[in-house]
């Protein structure tokens, strides 16, 4: 992501309330994009205004693409520097991609789409989000649309696997045209081995089939939850292990966390601080199994008592040759 992304206020563009209804919505949309048509409007700006108002009410009237930008409510105001937070779309449940999954299309009625837009909702403007569209064969029976949702989970249940209660909202709108969020409670099981990015595949928990044919399926993408001892990458999961001086210098047998459990772990002679030692196959279980890498810090103790500072005084005449500044 670039640096210096502004927030867009939606709302202020279309000149609504953020509470306006669809109608309120389309009327708004309507008399800007007539305004600011460049057919029209010939003034240098119109163009570019033309394309903001777009972008407004592509967001706006989908209560999917609007339900996931109200997340933000009215604590980002238009023109601040702006970053969405991490996992900011986990919990919601949507037809088609999930927001910031890419799509391609969506766009072409407004040209191309800001960086902002882009951010939380994907190249391209999202554009399999809010339904499908019709296709071959489904006006009499066809299959419900695919549903998409991200969840975040302890990295503890990718190592044992889980059982977990989880709840989602979906975005519909309610009868006076606003968005509502209707939740739903699943029990789903999280296989062992499961990684950051894969997608978990409920049968039938998707869209409901028209005309009697069978609904679609409910994806859920899998995020792990900020962990803090744990980094992970794939399969590979890395931890900090402090060593005393003698330690780092001598070797050492130490005790190590893992995700399942602390191991014993050999620290070679000369393991300075960034040293990477490999427990081979601790990392998430799976076919192979990844690696955990005990990443070395060294922690120096304090010379308190008068014993302490004389052994680092010891300690300096010892290794008086010692260069620590030397490039």
């Amino acid at each position: 992501m670039l640096a210096g992304m502004k927030f867009r206020d939606y709302y202020e563009t279309l000149g609504v309330a953020r509470t306006a209804t669809l109608d309120d919505i389309k009327r708004a949309y309507r008399k800007l994009a007539r305004k600011f048509h460049p057919d029209v409007n010939k003034e240098k700006d119109a163009e570019a205004k033309f394309k903001e108002v777009g972008e407004a009410y592509a967001v706006l009237k989908d209560p999917e693409k609007r339900a996931a930008y109200d997340r933000f409510g009215e604590n980002w105001k238009a023109g601040q520097d702006f970053t969405p937070p991490p996992n900011w779309d986990a919990g919601f449940e949507f037809s088609g991609a999930r927001p910031g999954a890419g799509g391609t299309g969506g766009g072409a009625d407004f040209g191309e789409f800001s960086e902002f837009f882009e951010s939380l909702f994907g190249r391209g403007g999202m554009g399999a989000m809010g339904g499908e569209g019709p296709r071959q064969g489904r006006t009499m029976r066809g299959r419900g649309e695919d549903h998409h949702a991200k969840v975040v989970i302890p990295l503890e249940d990718a190592y044992t696997g889980a059982r977990r209660s989880l709840a989602l909202r979906m975005p519909e709108l309610d009868d006076e045209g606003r968005v509502a969020l209707k939740t739903r409670n699943l029990e789903v099981t999280i296989p062992k081995g499961i990684r950051a990015g894969q997608n978990l595949r409920l049968q039938g928990q998707g869209g409901p089939g028209l005309g009697g044919g069978p609904p679609g399926d409910l994806y859920l993408e899998i995020e792990f939850e900020p962990h803090a001892r744990f980094k992970v990458d794939g399969r590979d999961v890395a931890v900090e292990v402090s060593l005393a001086p003698w330690e780092s210098e001598l070797g050492a047998t130490v005790r190590v966390p893992t995700p399942s459990g602390e191991v014993e772990l050999t620290v070679p002679p000369h393991s300075g601080a960034g040293r990477k030692l490999r427990l081979r196959g601790r990392g998430l279980p799976g076919e192979p199994p990844g690696d955990l890498y005990a990443v070395v810090s060294v922690a120096l103790p304090r010379a308190e008592s008068d014993d302490e500072k004389e052994a680092y005084r010891a300690l300096s005449k010892a290794f008086s040759r010692f260069a620590p500044r030397a490039e």
